[in-house]
């Protein structure tokens, strides 16, 4: 099997898939129902690391999360034992803000801190959270206030910055005023599932973005098929580009994976159909002696 292709982000070598985290944290999009579903099955180190293990041993090396949450740091350290795999971990922090931060910058103690934390447990870029990143985007100014401060902040302990955002503008203001960050985790989906806007603008942005955009949610947390969404973004991203891709089974990532190396060699893939009653009168019969 092909090893996953890989980009180069920062001057680190990215795979182009990343394997996302909301699916093990229990983060659903979907309903609170399906929140405890995820929580009750999937959010504990051997969940994670079971499924970990199948991103890493196809070459899916890069992982994006919270990774100050327990059971995620966790289960990639077990995953990395197994596999001798040494991930990249894109990892999303939040910071405190309160309505004073935007003018008077934020609480470097706490700051300080977190940041630590961040680099005691190996996080390789760390792109502050959209839940931070959002509310420091000042459309008047078309500037992302204090955040020059954080990312040299980020550098000074060995960190690449980025940022998180779920506005397109902030991708926007951070190549206007040279902000420095390496790359920008931004949402990008066929049907503009939590897009502030559609998705052909969406498209042109990252296509002017001067860093590479990691993409999340690429199918709308389960609202859109794998084989329709990621025919989508792998065809319509550019090849420094990468998809951010959360599952919750080890037979779900490799199915997403086999998927997305058949679209990107521009091949048939040969994952297994879902069988339903219905599909019996357009599958096509099996020659006389041959098993099916």
């Amino acid at each position: 099997m092909s090893a996953f292709p890989h980009t180069t982000v920062g001057g680190i070598s990215v795979s182009r898939m990343i394997a996302g985290t909301n699916w093990f944290l229990g983060f659903s999009h979907t309903t609170a129902a399906k929140d405890m579903l995820i929580r009750e099955n999937v959010r504990n180190r051997k969940a994670i690391a079971d499924i970990l293990e199948v991103f890493f041993r196809n070459g899916v090396d890069t992982v994006m999360g919270l990774i100050q949450q327990e059971p995620l740091w966790e289960g990639i350290r077990e995953a990395q034992d197994r596999t001798g795999v040494k991930a990249i971990i894109v990892s999303t922090p939040s910071f405190p803000a309160n309505p004073r931060t935007p003018v008077e910058g934020f609480d470097n103690d706490e700051c300080r801190r977190i940041l630590d934390r961040e680099r005691e447990l190996g996080a390789t870029f760390c792109m502050p959270h959209t839940s931070i990143t959002d509310k420091m985007v000042d459309c008047c100014t078309r500037q992302i206030r204090q955040f020059d401060g954080l990312c040299r902040m980020i550098r000074q302990r060995g960190m690449i910055p980025g940022l998180s955002t779920h506005m397109p503008e902030a991708i926007t203001y951070a190549d206007e005023t040279n902000l420095d960050v390496e790359t920008y985790i931004a949402i990008y989906n066929a049907m503009g599932f939590l897009m502030h806007i559609e998705v052909d603008w969406i498209h042109r942005l990252i296509h002017q973005a001067r860093k590479p955009v990691m993409t999340i949610k690429p199918m709308a947390a389960g609202h859109i098929r794998p084989f329709q969404a990621f025919h989508f973004v792998w065809n319509t991203l550019r090849e420094q580009d990468m998809v951010t891709v959360g599952t919750m089974t080890p037979a779900e990532a490799q199915e997403c994976i086999d998927i997305s190396l058949a679209i990107l060699e521009k091949r048939q893939a040969s994952v297994p159909l879902q069988e339903t009653r219905s599909k019996e009168t357009v599958k096509r019969k099996q020659p006389a002696g041959t098993s099916t």
